[in-house]
């Protein structure tokens, strides 16, 4: 959820730490520090409260060294403030280090290395890694040993980059449970917790497995486990351009990525729709169509906004391949012992292929023995390589918090899943190729919901006045509905509520009033009329209804209405959350939102 970026070459390391640290700053922004080494054996550091460009107005005019790390902070332990931010020092000053993760013994380490005379500076568990390794630190002994024997002692998930001054020539990194990723350079070398800090740099990287400790030289790089035994690494190319990480001309990169969620669809589905036996082609299942015919069931498995694309791709896969689907948080997945059955395909959904719940819950479905796939949007991400198979989304880099084309991509890439798994059980020919039709329409009619923005915008500034909204839809409509709820909340903070709209006399209706508006999604299909009469029980009681559907309500059920193209009944989800997106952005920009770094949020949460 942290940031981590280092550098290690012939350069002055603190500009090439800044950049980096504000391309990651989406991964946390409550603090930001860098540490640099040079000839001199002595570390130079600066840490801020703040954002990255707080950092850089507080960094003197020489701040010189070949090597160095830098962090930008989610906090988890100890408040945000200058202290509290890293790079974090050893007693002496000798040993820097970053670290994400949660260290679960921090405590007990502590107390022990008070006790034998360590004086801490900050609330942090981070800072007990920097005391530990310089302990082990002494004569004749390698800053990787000190690494590795401080490691030993850890419980928890790290992700860390340890810097010595009195070894400038070399940078140790290592990971368990949270990211890091090597950078090769022309006789330099990159350590980062995300890509998106290294491809200004270089597109060669090495993705570090859990267990796995990285030196990192300006000539080069030696991968090894905590036993000191070396692994072999064989580096990968980083498909995505530097631009991708850029807004370009938008204001936002949320909106800059909601606009680009046609051309993110297009490359999810490129090369992936069989026209002559109306199917989609996923070779990355590494499933055959026996093994696709022995699943009795499908159980999804995301957090946040990646759960709610699997309620859509459970609703998918039900409905075109009439396999039992369900989706369920990951989070809570894990903690209620689940059974895990032979013919049940699990499915674990993550934009970053590094969120911890979800991870977990893949090693636990895999140490029982169930088959997992995975989708993913990122190329080698730790989701990616424990599953058996799975779906890359090819929607380009996400930088903003809340997610859309990603999500988008997930509902494509269930869309491809479902049709592919119909197709070998009984979907028809016919609906084969009609489902496949809907999905090649699909850009195209993103394109034309993003034509109308100006009045969405209108009427998101309209609604964002209200202090909650509700949000409802029936059966498709209802994950749609979560989402809109989800996307509001994330980004402008106005409470949002999300219910079915059959659950509405149960409960819920005692809610409405004037001052609660109520967005609905309101597909034309078989349950319109059914949702009608929810909009007029709504509008009886003085509710003020904003509906969105393929038509436009009677004002009898509503007050305004944003209407989308219509597609495939079982397809029609994904154009009708678009606009809800432009809502939760609109409403965002109208009350005055950071609206890419929301508040408490982080991009990747790679902590429990």
């Amino acid at each position: 959820m942290c940031g981590i970026v280092a550098y290690i070459g012939s350069k002055d390391a603190a500009p090439i730490l800044l950049e980096g640290l504000q391309r990651l700053e989406y991964r946390g922004y409550d603090s930001a520090g860098v540490a640099v080494a040079g000839r001199s054996g002595a570390l130079r550091l600066r840490k801020v409260k703040g954002r990255v460009a707080d950092l850089a107005e507080a960094l003197p005019a020489r701040f010189k060294g070949t090597a160095g790390v830098g962090h930008t902070r989610w906090a988890t332990h100890g408040e945000p403030n200058d202290a509290n931010a890293h790079p974090h020092l050893d007693g002496t000053g000798r040993i820097a280090v970053v670290h994400n993760g949660i260290i679960e013994n921090a405590d007990l380490l502590r107390d022990r290395l008070a006790a034998d005379g360590a004086v801490f500076a900050s609330e942090t568990d981070s800072e007990v890694l920097a005391h530990l390794i310089a302990a082990h630190t002494g004569e004749g002994t390698d800053l990787e040993d000190a690494v590795r024997r401080a490691l030993k002692h850890i419980v928890g998930t790290y992700g860390i980059a340890v810097l010595d001054a009195a070894r400038p020539d070399r940078i140790v990194v290592a990971r368990n449970g949270s990211p890091i990723v090597l950078g090769i350079g022309e006789k330099e070398m990159f350590a980062a917790s995300d890509v998106a800090a290294l491809v200004r740099y270089t597109r060669q990287v090495v993705h570090l497995d859990d267990g796995e400790l990285a030196t990192v030289r300006a000539d080069g790089f030696r991968t090894f486990t905590e036993d000191a035994r070396t692994t072999a690494k064989q580096p990968s190319t980083v498909d995505w351009e530097v631009g991708s990480y850029d807004t370009g001309s938008h204001r936002h990169h949320l909106i800059k990525e909601i606009h680009e969620q046609p051309d993110a669809v297009e490359r999810t589905l490129r090369g992936r729709l069989d026209d002559r036996f109306h199917t989609a082609h996923l070779g990355g299942l590494n499933l055959d169509a026996r093994e696709l015919r022995a699943i009795r069931r499908v159980k999804i498995l995301g957090c946040g906004s990646a759960y709610y694309a699997g309620e859509m791709g459970a609703q998918l896969i039900e409905e075109l391949a009439r396999v039992p689907a369900h989706a369920e948080p990951a989070s809570e997945f894990r903690y209620r012992n689940p059974v895990i059955e032979a013919d049940t395909l699990y499915v674990a959904v993550s934009q970053s292929g590094e969120t911890y719940d979800t991870l977990a819950a893949v090693q636990e479905i895999r140490r029982k023995g169930g088959r997992v796939l995975g989708v993913v949007n990122t190329v080698g991400s730790a989701i990616a390589r424990e599953c058996d198979g799975g779906i890359y989304l090819h929607a380009g880099p996400e930088i903003s918090v809340a997610s859309t084309k990603a999500f988008t991509s997930t509902v494509v890439a269930f869309a491809l899943l479902a049709l592919h798994f119909g197709r070998v059980h009984d979907l028809s020919p016919a609906d084969g190729r009609r489902i496949c039709a809907g999905l090649k329409a699909l850009p195209g009619q993103i394109r034309e919901i993003l034509a109308r923005e100006e009045r969405i915008a209108g009427l998101a500034a309209e609604y964002a006045k209200h202090e909650g909204m509700m949000f409802i839809g029936r059966v498709r409509g209802w994950p749609v509905a979560r989402e809109g709820a989800q996307k509001l909340k994330e980004v402008s903070y106005v409470h949002a509520e999300a219910y079915p709209a059959s659950e509405l006399k149960h409960g819920p209706l005692a809610l409405i009033s004037p001052e609660l508006p109520t967005v609905a999604v309101v597909p034309d299909d078989e349950l319109l009329d059914k949702n009608l009469t929810t909009l007029g029980e709504i509008r009886a009681r003085s509710g003020r209804v904003l509906a969105v559907g393929h038509r436009a309500p009677d004002p009898r059920h509503a007050d305004h209405a944003v209407v989308v193209p219509r597609n495939e009944p079982e397809l029609d989800p994904l154009l009708l959350g678009i606009p809800l997106q432009l809502l939760a952005y609109h409403a965002a920009v109208a009350l005055g939102r950071d609206v890419d770094k929301p508040r408490n949020l982080a991009k990747s949460v790679t902590v429990e």
